[in-house]
């Protein structure tokens, strides 16, 4: 989703001195207790969709139940019924939870399975509202009829009930992560299937070798070109794609490829759609959300949650635990933290580093204490659970424990990196000014202890609006001269070569787990735009063009091979998961940059035209070393100057600070990965 804010992040954290951090925990101490005390615990108060909703019983009865406080009376109406508002009037308790209790006939559940239905209520106004089920896990849409949604009663017979049948993956030690929309998954022009996904997709992301998937706008959203972010139905998953059950079988078979899969969860803010949305559920503005202004989003014209409620935070809890228990996520990514963190949701801010943006009158202590509960619950009842936090504020402390005093996430999304390449190749200078010491500060700039997904681009950089990195680069000659048939022009060559190395160097430099948009892998040749009014509701660029990848007459393949052998590499020696890299080098007049990460050397050559024969490179360790990646192979779409047979050997010799050097032949625009 395009952010609010681009500010500086980050920096190397120390101890913060400020009172928030205590005053948060204690805050999270209290509700805590208060679970504890009147929940039974996270473990109880996190299956409130065991509770609410529709559940059909032993006996075949179905109860409901749904919190509307505001409301005087209501009753549940639907197909099974007629549409009668008397038939099955709702009791409401002193919490103000309705229930009511439909008979089976002959014992047979009396609301058939798919069948719609609503809860309609009067206000004390004595006005009449209907709404479908908060808590609603099915909602579908006959776009011939009405563009508002539907809730059904999704309750299949056990013979079509999905069984998982593959073991959970083990959490990876790094995430490498392939950011992936089933919508948009499909070289037609079209929405994509999760049967499509499951059998088009997933083999290739297994093959590419990343380990994780993540997946986007899967919670209903009654807008496609939201791109998911405007939710209406928080427990259904969007029946745009397919059914339930068929989303079960995308994640079994993606865990049998020994794939993690998280969900893109957003409970940073709600759609505004009354009729098929939470606002203005029981008639009132602050029922879920805060009331007036303060429940506002005026940038992103939705509600904002109400984070220090009670009956709220069982909601998004239990939303989290349903989405792990029912169809066996392993973890997600928040989306908009920045958004939630602060009183003024990053609108219009930058953050220079400083504690007092970080800690001061500014952030939501309600929402840091949901964030802290969520993760708690997450990580206390599911060890292999990831969480990450998309947030581009750079708050200290947000991926350490709980127990040290932060909000508990694993990892937090590097976003500034993305935003330094988009900047160099937008606005500049070219790549032959470019200053590495700056980029590589970028790259390493990144708390202490705190777990950092790196990306060069994500799916905020393939909307309309902004530009991926192969179109910033080659955009100019992309549909004429991306074929073998075709002259290897100097803007074919130099984005070729550019977009290679800006994605190693961020993956080896950048964090602790790395993170791919579907189809940035091999340079996809446009933008990303759902059908709107605006382009006369055309799928044209809603789509994914594997295809591309398929015509071995076209360069992408090249940039898909090399991502393939950089993620496999990867896997095979690990520098995610190691230590921070040690930079020996930053020749600014050469264009090299030298460094040590994962019992590997690292060699790039950005200069545009200068290649360089036996530069000395330092190493901290002596012996023979042999190339194991080089983005000049033939099969990458490099010119194969890179011997990678050729073995190099230490001389015993301090170099750049280390204790060794050796003698490298270094292409233009290369670079060339060393195994020790």
């Amino acid at each position: 989703m395009a952010r609010t804010v681009r500010g500086v992040r980050c920096g190397q954290m120390g101890r913060v001195d400020s009172s928030q951090p205590s005053r948060s925990t204690d805050v999270y101490k209290k509700w805590r207790s208060t679970i504890d005390q009147h929940e039974g615990g996270l473990d109880k108060f996190s299956r409130g969709y065991d509770h609410f909703g529709l559940h059909q019983l032993n006996n075949g009865d179905i109860r409901y139940r749904e919190w509307a406080p505001n409301a005087t009376s209501a009753a549940l109406t639907g197909d099974f019924n007629g549409w009668n508002r008397e038939a099955n009037q709702m009791t409401k308790d002193s919490f103000g939870v309705w229930e009511c209790v439909v008979p089976a006939v002959a014992g047979k559940p009396a609301i058939p399975h798919n069948s719609k239905i609503k809860i309609s209520m009067t206000t004390p106004s004595g006005e009449r509202i209907e709404r479908l089920p908060a808590w609603a896990k099915r909602v579908v849409q006959d776009v011939k009829v009405s563009p508002i949604y539907d809730a059904v009663f999704w309750n299949p017979p056990k013979a079509d009930k999905y069984t998982f049948k593959n073991r959970k993956p083990k959490a990876p030690k790094a995430v490498k992560v392939y950011e992936a929309h089933v919508g948009i998954s499909t070289p037609e022009p079209k929405i994509g299937s999760y049967r499509e996904f499951t059998r088009d997709v997933l083999p290739r992301i297994a093959d590419l070798g990343y380990n994780t998937i993540q997946l986007m706008a899967i919670m209903e959203h009654a807008y496609y070109a939201s791109f998911g972010y405007q939710i209406t139905s928080f427990f259904a998953i969007s029946s745009r794609y397919g059914t339930p059950e068929e989303l079960k079988e995308l994640i079994d078979t993606a865990h049998g490829l020994g794939l993690t899969v998280l969900l893109d969860v957003v409970h940073s803010h709600a759609s505004k759609n009354v009729a098929d949305g939470l606002n203005q559920f029981d008639g009132s503005d602050h029922q879920y959300f805060h009331g007036g202004a303060k429940g506002q989003h005026e940038l992103w014209d939705s509600r904002l949650f109400n984070y220090g409620h009670h009956e709220v935070l069982r909601f998004l809890l239990s939303n989290l635990r349903f989405y792990l228990e029912e169809y066996q996520f392993d973890g997600f990514r928040f989306d908009g933290v920045t958004s939630m963190l602060y009183t003024h949701h990053g609108i219009g801010t930058g953050f220079s580093g400083g504690y007092h943006e970080y800690f001061g009158a500014n952030v939501d202590e309600e929402a840091v204490v949901y964030l802290m509960l969520a993760n708690t619950m997450l990580h206390e009842l599911y060890p292999e659970c990831i969480s990450i936090a998309e947030d581009v504020s750079g708050m200290p402390a947000l991926c350490r424990t709980v127990a040290d005093g932060g909000l508990g996430f694993d990892y937090r999304l590097a976003m500034a990196i993305p935003d330094m390449w988009i900047k160099l190749l937008k606005d500049g200078p070219g790549d032959e000014a470019w200053d590495l010491g700056n980029i590589c500060f970028t790259l390493t700039n990144r708390r202490w202890r705190e777990k950092t997904i790196a990306y060069a681009e994500s799916h905020d950089q393939a909307l309309v609006g902004d530009k991926t990195l192969a179109f910033w680069l080659m955009d100019k000659e992309m549909y004429t001269n991306m074929s073998d048939l075709t002259e290897r022009t100097p803007v074919i060559d130099r984005g070729l070569a550019l977009h290679k190395m800006i994605r190693l160097i961020t993956h080896a430099l950048g964090g602790e787990g790395y993170l791919n948009f579907e189809g940035n892998e091999f340079g996809h040749p446009e933008w990303l735009d759902f059908p709107r009014v605006g382009n006369g509701e055309s799928y044209q660029y809603a789509r994914r063009q594997f295809n591309l990848i398929g015509d071995d007459l076209l360069r992408y393949k090249y940039l898909y091979a090399f991502d393939r052998a950089m993620n496999r590499t990867e896997t095979e020696y690990g520098w995610l998961s190691a230590d921070q890299a040690y930079i020996s080098l930053k020749n600014e007049s050469d264009k090299v940059v030298v460094f040590e990460r994962g019992n590997l050397l690292w060699v790039f050559n950005f200069h545009p035209t200068q290649s360089f024969t036996d530069y000395r490179v330092g190493t901290d360790w002596a012996g023979e070393y042999r190339v194991v990646l080089s983005s000049d192979d033939k099969e990458f779409g490099g010119h194969a100057n890179i011997d990678k047979a050729v073995k190099h050997f230490t001389t015993p010799m301090e170099w750049n600070g280390r204790k060794n050097f050796m003698q490298l032949y270094l292409p233009s625009r290369t670079v060339q990965v060393l195994a020790h």
